[in-house]
């Protein structure tokens, strides 16, 4: 289903909340890794981001209310793993055109 256009405030905010979401390193990291891995504790994604446990827990949980990730418990341990895969689909985008302009700007410096 298409959205209406020209976008109607209500959409447009929910559609920038979402951006808003992914507009933290941190947070792109995190959806990085849990790319490469099907699932990963709090514990396990701090030690591979480095930082705080506190920190990843902030990211996580605003990553958590957009609907991009998924938690469950397991003991004591929160396990977290990628819930909407069209955030895959959008970063995969926007590495590929980052990638692309990089290739651009290094041919203009190289040439």
């Amino acid at each position: 289903m298409a959205m209406q256009s020209p976008l109607q405030n209500d959409a447009a905010e929910l559609i920038a909340r979402r951006f808003r979401a992914l507009s933290d390193p941190t947070r792109l990291r995190i959806v990085d890794l849990l790319r490469r891995r099907d699932e990963a504790s709090v514990g396990e994604i701090t030690e591979a981001l480095g930082g705080s446990q506190q920190n990843v827990s902030k990211h996580l949980a605003a990553l958590q209310a957009e609907g991009f990730v998924a938690r469950r418990k397991q003991g004591t341990s929160s396990i977290y793993r990628i819930a909407d895969s069209a955030v895959l689909e959008l970063c995969d985008r926007l590495c590929d055109a980052m990638e692309s302009q990089l290739a651009d700007l290094g041919s203009l410096l190289s040439g």
